[in-house]
């Protein structure tokens, strides 16, 4: 690891100021950057600790029936509000099918947020790749690719995005807060990470400088009952997503009055599946209905290498998770948060997250 100069401002705009230096990076819970200094891929000047910054760790209920979550809120401590539970369960389900109780215990929304991916050419220093050196090269296009992206890929990067936490927050339209040089402003969730293009393969819109300083959920009573992720992954704990599905539903009856809809590990980001929630609309909840959703939602999906079985997988991954959430969400959480075998109901080991 190199030799770096260390700073832990008082305040938000003094941390602002320090990462205006060149080479310089925030750390918070460092649960992917330090791995990624210790291996080489990141070499930052300066380290800008932001983990005591005051007032980044509350969960704060919004007048109109939302909610804002500070940056520094661990992904553990959202997950077993029992508040939160309750109001986002498919949220939950996600940051508790994420890493290890330990990484979770540590890892902050925030940092969950801006995850390198974990491709192994992005991670080897000694591989052409793009992300970290523009203009290198992608080896993983000839290379070990099967768990690689089959939505929005291009010659530049073939890379997943790794995050569990962010597919659901793309279905809810979550609202990211941002504080830089030039700044507040608020984006989509939809609009911070990049897919790459023929020029490019940066990760997010930030700029140098610019800080997650929090997040906003919509409202979304109506979805709470009928809400679920699901993540299929190589070994049941402790691994990201081979693919993986948030379906909400606002059902009428055994009638879908409308859905929110994203896949996860097919795209450099989360993926909103936009044309299967148009499908949904008006149609009964069954399996037929589903399918074509699931279709609808992979249309333009194609293999970036040995990972055509992906699109497969990723349709019946969706078909799973509309069919759990059609038929209610738990009443507590599953044993195996997001597992694809629904039969895994037993509580939770910690804490009270009743959610019906």
């Amino acid at each position: 690891m190199n030799r770096f100069d260390f700073l832990r401002p008082a305040s938000l705009a003094e941390a602002i100021t320090a990462a205006a230096v060149p080479g310089s990076v925030y750390l918070a819970a460092g649960t992917n950057l330090l791995d990624l200094m210790k291996i080489g891929v990141t070499r930052p000047e300066r380290v800008i600790d932001i983990s005591r910054l005051p007032g980044l760790d509350r969960i704060e209920w919004l007048p109109d029936g939302g909610v804002r979550i500070g940056a520094l809120v661990r992904n553990s401590d959202l997950a077993y509000d029992a508040r939160f539970a309750a109001a986002y369960p498919a949220v939950a389900e996600a940051l508790l099918s994420g890493a290890s109780a330990q990484l979770r215990n540590a890892a902050t929304v925030g940092g969950n947020l801006l995850q390198r991916t974990r491709c192994a050419y992005f991670q080897d220093i000694a591989s052409a790749c793009n992300r970290r050196e523009p203009g290198s090269g992608c080896d993983a296009l000839q290379g070990e690719n099967r768990l690689h992206a089959v939505l929005g890929w291009t010659e530049q990067c073939i890379a997943t995005h790794p995050s569990d936490f962010c597919v659901p927050l793309a279905a809810l339209d979550a609202v990211v807060e941002i504080e830089g040089a030039a700044g507040r402003r608020e984006l989509p969730i939809e609009a911070l990470h990049r897919l790459p293009d023929a020029i490019s393969a940066t990760e997010s819109v930030l700029a140098p400088g610019d800080l997650i300083i929090g997040l906003r959920l919509p409202e979304a009573a109506a979805l709470a009952g009928h809400a679920r992720y699901v993540k299929l992954r190589e070994r049941t704990s402790y691994a990201f997503a081979v693919v993986s599905a948030a379906a909400m539903l606002d059902m009428d009856g055994d009638t879908i009055r409308s859905s929110r809809i994203a896949l996860g590990a097919v795209a450099a980001k989360p993926w909103r599946a936009h044309a299967a929630e148009a499908a949904l609309v008006g149609q009964r909840a069954n399996r037929e209905t589903f399918e074509t959703a699931a279709t609808a939602a992979l249309a333009d999906a194609r293999p970036s290498g040995d990972n055509a079985f992906k699109i497969t997988l990723a349709h019946r991954i969706l078909v799973r998770a509309l069919t759990l959430a059609s038929a209610g969400t738990p009443k507590v959480m599953p044993a195996l948060p997001a597992s694809p075998f629904p039969e895994q109901h037993a509580p939770a080991p910690k804490g009270d997250l009743h959610v019906a």
